[in-house]
């Protein structure tokens, strides 16, 4: 489908034409709108936007996790050929943490205070395995992730950020899940963990075989990790393509913006960042045509009368763009 990046393996996990909707007091906040996507088994999937692209959201419908009432979902999700949208509420919760686990932004935030680290891992050993020594399983993951085992005594607060977020990681691959979503996993960190928690992510996806989904505004951290990389505005895909391909020809606008704030080692001193002008749209009153159009340098008449949809520009390089970077009249 034109519209709708796949490959010749049969994807892990296939989203098409998701609709996240919220009904709130400031109007009907339009979160996702019409989004495709799909993840290969043992592949990795850099998901990149700015805050309020709708990234977190996509997660959360993926695990049945937008609460109805004020939330709206449409479209269909499937999760190794089943469809996740039809399954029982029994179902879901042995998809969630079983076969999909998910690293949250803030570990404080998702760990249990009053609970011992060991003791959280063992209860999602518990919930979601038939081993018979949780005890010993969360040992092996605490040590797994760099964490004295004795450490799992710990309460949350006992531990720092960088070893919060360890345990959190412990806690998402425990099961060994077939698809890990980390959702910023180094946002809250300072420089020189975010390197250690990068590379402790590659390691064990690797050595595991989990599909990873990545979402992040960081393109330094998805080139670290990734194999694939989709570009979210404004609830849409608006490009995708594997990492390679993306990164040495971004053909989108928006992506082209992102790369160009990237701070550089050879920026001149006192020299001004890059930046996108104007501010994202606001999701209750979205602008007709590409959402992207009142920002975009390369704007014309048609951009601002309806989207492109997500085309095949080049093989397996997708964007939605009429005037794609690098292709005839995309200049001024």
């Amino acid at each position: 489908m034109a519209d709708h990046p796949v490959t010749d393996q049969k994807p892990l996990l296939d989203i098409r034409n998701l609709f996240v909707r919220f009904h709130t007091d400031a109007g009907l906040v339009h979160a996702v709108n019409g989004l495709n996507l799909s993840l290969r088994k043992g592949r990795s999937l850099g998901f990149v936007g700015e805050t309020g692209a709708g990234k977190t959201t996509t997660a959360l419908a993926a695990l049945q996790l937008i609460q109805s009432p004020p939330g709206e979902t449409r479209g269909e999700i499937f999760f190794e050929g089943q469809d996740v949208m039809k399954m029982t509420e029994a179902e879901k919760r042995a998809l969630r943490g079983g076969k999909i686990a998910m690293i949250f932004q803030d570990p404080m935030s998702s760990l249990n205070p009053i609970m011992t680290v060991e003791e959280q891992i063992m209860e999602m050993v518990s919930l979601h395995s038939t081993l018979a020594n949780a005890r010993e399983r969360a040992r092996e993951m605490l040590t797994l992730v760099g964490i004295r085992p004795e450490r799992g005594k710990d309460y949350p607060h006992q531990l720092s950020g960088g070893m919060r977020q360890r345990v959190g990681i412990a806690i998402a691959l425990a099961c060994e899940p077939s698809l890990l979503i980390a959702d910023e996993p180094t946002t809250a960190l300072d420089v020189t963990i975010q390197a250690q928690v990068i590379d402790l992510i590659r390691k064990l996806q690797n050595a595991v075989r989990t599909s990873l989904l990545l979402i992040t505004h960081d393109l330094g951290v998805v080139a670290e990790i990734c194999d694939e990389v989709a570009i979210m505005y404004a609830g849409r895909l608006v490009e995708a393509a594997d990492l390679r391909k993306l990164y040495k020809r971004p053909l989108h606008p928006y992506t082209q913006g992102l790369f160009d704030a990237v701070p550089r080692l050879d920026t001149a001193p006192g020299e001004k960042l890059a930046v996108i002008p104007g501010l994202t749209p606001d999701p209750t009153n979205l602008p007709k045509g590409c959402s992207f159009s009142p920002r975009c340098p390369n704007v014309r008449d048609v951009c601002r009368e309806r989207s492109c949809g997500m085309t095949e520009h080049e093989p397996g390089h997708f964007v939605d763009c009429h005037f794609p970077l690098g292709s005839r009249g995309d200049e001024k």
